[in-house]
């Protein structure tokens, strides 16, 4: 297959990738859609096929010792989402916590070259890949910076929006202060087992809540790290996840899946795309 092959096969796969998520609802502004036509993502993903890359799921970049996910690129999906609660106009100082490059190129399309993109990450090899991506699809003008976003990355800011792309337990008191009045965070915070994609405006010293998502991303690293305790039952075909707290004797769910399983039909129907988290609280 030649080389323009190839680059006609990605253009019409990241056309079609965008077709599905506008249909999806995924997608509901032109900027959002016009990013996403536009940068091209098999670029930030080399180790896969194209149609891997222009897949409507998330690209693995690296995994810890155990094969757990530390480092994705995440589903378009989720980024149209987040990009979506952002709302970020032309001319926007934008700072990204969470490292891949290719979200960072889309945040990119949308402000502009009158705007400014800062993308932070923990780890070395994720920054390097990302510097290495962003160069080679053309949108070196983001600043990449090796550091714990703990912290945040205080010489570029105020920033007009933070959109934070790992996992969260908390906010930390340094973004509150380096975004600006009015200016808004996008973060997956994960309360009581299930993770919400926040968007949060800063009036004063708080921050005002404007729309939440489900949503799924790796864990933070780092500072603002979060031990979780997960208890596995029949063998490792069921957990149980504690964000806080644990079980006080667990010896006692010894056994409690090894019977024999009973179903019965509720009667009740839920739509692929429904959200699941509060169905608890109907």
């Amino acid at each position: 297959m030649t080389d323009n092959t190839d680059q006609a096969s990605a253009a019409e796969l990241r056309q079609e990738l965008a077709d599905g998520l506008v249909s999806g609802g995924h997608i509901t502004s032109p900027e959002v859609e016009a990013a996403f036509r536009a940068v091209p993502r098999h670029l930030f993903a080399p180790g896969v096929s194209l149609e891997e890359a222009y897949a409507d799921d998330i690209v693995a970049v690296k995994r810890d010792e155990h094969g757990v996910y530390i480092s994705t690129i995440s589903a378009p999906n989720i980024q149209a989402l987040q990009l979506e609660q952002a709302e970020l106009t032309p001319g926007m100082r934008v700072l990204e916590i969470g490292s891949g490059g290719y979200n960072a190129a889309l945040i990119a399309e949308i402000v502009g070259p009158g705007g400014e993109v800062t993308t932070v990450d923990i780890d070395p090899d994720v920054i390097d890949r990302a510097a290495m991506f962003l160069e080679t699809a053309g949108y070196s003008r983001v600043r990449v910076v090796l550091a714990d976003a703990e912290g945040g990355v205080p010489e570029s800011a105020p920033y007009d929006r933070i959109l934070v792309t790992v996992g969260a337990w908390d906010i930390p008191p340094a973004w509150i202060d380096q975004l600006a009045e009015g200016g808004r965070i996008v973060v997956p915070l994960r309360v009581k087992g299930v993770t919400r994609s926040l968007a949060l405006e800063r009036e004063g010293d708080h921050l005002v809540s404007r729309s939440q998502r489900v949503c799924g991303f790796v864990k933070m690293q780092g500072a603002g790290a979060h031990d979780e305790h997960l208890w596995l039952l029949r063998g490792t075909q069921v957990a149980l996840r504690f964000d806080d707290g644990n079980l006080a004797e667990p010896h006692k769910l010894n056994g409690v899946l090894a019977g024999t399983p009973a179903a019965a039909w509720s009667g009740v129907t839920v739509e692929r795309t429904e959200p699941f988290a509060n169905l608890p609280c109907g």
